[in-house]
């Protein structure tokens, strides 16, 4: 398979295919087969609307609780213009570059099974956004993640049809001046393509991933933070003992503690006597709270591979069965409960970080107080660790679950909805506040380590901290230590963790 395209149809997606879209720039095509269905699909629709006065929802009749006001012949892509029109209503911030981008790669492959009835050239213009970087601006507010993301998509979808705005080489303008630029003349919408392009979870699901793919690198690097932060407070190893967690085998604590023994092994510090029986549940219990979390993200990333593989809008089209089909393939509870819950298991993650920062600012264990020499005259790292507890309480804040709210709309007809966009948005807030939480600790730990001299730490261990000493030095004495919080978010955001 080359690495210089994605290729785009009914065959599985998968986790590493996202990833490598965003960190290499690839750009997006279907392919052959994806092109027959979605034309197959799209002949057999127009033969089907042409031949029978059946009502058929959104083909030929309003929407939501218009369901029942028949739609002229003579008026069909009308309806479809007045859709994305209409429903072009969000508000509040822009939805990041990145996951824009997911929300146009995903739109495309829920299009490319030829369950939608869409245009072939509206795929088509699709994928040439995506490859030469136009970029609708869509906003943050405005979908109940139940009717498929209205808002959203249709902000997505306004630039087919001249409409709305787009970033296009990095400068926000009007959609009609790029496309004229670009000599791109306007999709011409026909029957039912508005709905199957505002009719979906790609802003739910683009957001989803994007999370799991930071979930998965500040799980990576909450492991190797907490290892420095284990020497450097001069832990005992016994709770990393793999006889300990064989008898509670859980995958993700098992996982945990195996990782924290490769990554301490030949430490000298570790291998002093020490003189406590126990650590503090913080780095005594990091197998477990790690490991749940690692679980739950597991658990949450089979739930959108499930949904990023999925046809989610309506109605339905199977051209074999000679089906129109209408459902609710575009509510969102699947995901607004595991982003709720994914959002949850990674505040844990900087729950516990916070307080291995604490212990090591406490002048335990031959720690200065609050690493610095002179405290009194210098503050040290005191205040870090207020900006992480103040961070810490508003994940808590934040992790009050969305799902279980619903809020009728559509005068009663959509009566129950996800809440799965508000899940999605405050999700991205905590991991990103993770981010930074983790980001204290190590430069808390790399400062303690630095009082640990001349004995080392494992060679994983040292090997990290010489590159972050590059970028971040030892603190001597009290400094702006706001630059240095910044550098190493961006450290923690970027390092490499070894397998």
């Amino acid at each position: 398979m080359s690495y210089n395209y994605l290729p785009l149809d009914r065959n599985w997606l998968h986790f590493d295919q996202v990833k490598n879209l965003l960190d290499f720039d690839q750009h997006v095509s279907i392919t052959f087969d994806a092109h027959e269905r979605i034309t197959k699909c799209r002949e057999y629709l127009d033969r089907k609307v042409d031949s029978s006065d059946e009502l058929f929802y959104g083909i030929n009749t309003g929407f939501g609780f218009l369901q029942n006001v028949k739609i002229g012949k003579d008026q069909i892509e009308q309806l479809q213009y007045n859709l994305l029109k209409s429903h072009a209503c969000g508000l509040g911030e822009e939805v990041p570059r990145d996951i824009v981008k997911v929300m146009l790669m995903l739109k495309i492959k829920s299009l490319s099974y030829g369950h939608s009835g869409v245009q072939i050239d509206t795929v088509k213009r699709l994928m040439e956004m995506y490859n030469n970087d136009v970029l609708p601006v869509i906003y943050t507010q405005g979908s109940l993640g139940a009717s498929g993301d209205l808002a959203p998509l249709s902000h997505l979808s306004l630039p087919l049809i001249g409409l709305g705005e787009v970033y296009y080489k990095g400068v926000k303008r009007e959609a009609e001046s790029v496309l004229e630029e670009l000599n791109w003349q306007p999709v011409q919408l026909q029957s039912k393509e508005g709905l199957a392009l505002i009719n979906g979870t790609q802003f739910m699901s683009a957001y989803g991933m994007y999370c799991l793919k930071k979930s998965e690198q500040l799980l990576k690097m909450a492991d190797i933070i907490c290892a420095l932060s284990f020497d450097a407070f001069g832990c005992i190893s016994e709770p990393l003992h793999e006889a300990i967690h064989k008898i509670r085998p859980h995958k993700g604590q098992g996982t945990t503690a195996a990782t924290l023994r490769k990554y301490l092994a030949g430490s000298e510090i570790g291998a002093q006597k020490k003189q406590q029986v126990q650590d503090p549940y913080s780095f005594r219990c990091t197998p477990q709270v790690h490991g749940a979390t690692k679980d739950v993200f597991e658990n949450v990333l089979n739930i959108f591979l499930i949904e990023i593989n999925s046809v989610t809008d309506n109605p339905n089209i199977f051209p074999d069965e000679d089906l129109i089909v209408s459902g609710g393939n575009f509510h969102g509870q699947p995901l607004a409960l595991h982003l709720d819950f994914l959002a949850i298991a990674m505040s844990e993650i900087a729950n516990i970080s916070e307080r291995r920062t604490y212990q090591l600012i406490s002048g335990q264990r031959g720690l200065p107080l609050f690493l610095v020499k002179e405290a009194g005259l210098n503050s040290g790292f005191m205040i870090p660790q207020y900006t992480a507890a103040g961070i810490v309480s508003e994940n808590k804040q934040l992790c009050t679950p969305a799902s279980v709210d619903s809020i009728s709309s559509s005068n009663n007809q959509e009566d129950h909805v996800s809440m799965g966009a508000n899940a999605a948005t405050k999700c991205l807030r905590v991991i990103n506040n993770v981010e930074k939480v983790l980001a204290i600790e190590l430069l808390s730990a790399a400062q303690a380590l630095d009082f640990r001299r001349p004995l080392k730490s494992s060679v994983v261990i040292e090997e990290m901290v010489s590159v972050f000493r590059k970028i971040v030095n030892f603190n001597e004495e009290d400094r702006v230590l706001h630059n240095d919080m910044i550098k190493a978010v961006a450290f923690v955001r970027t390092w490499v963790c070894e397998d």
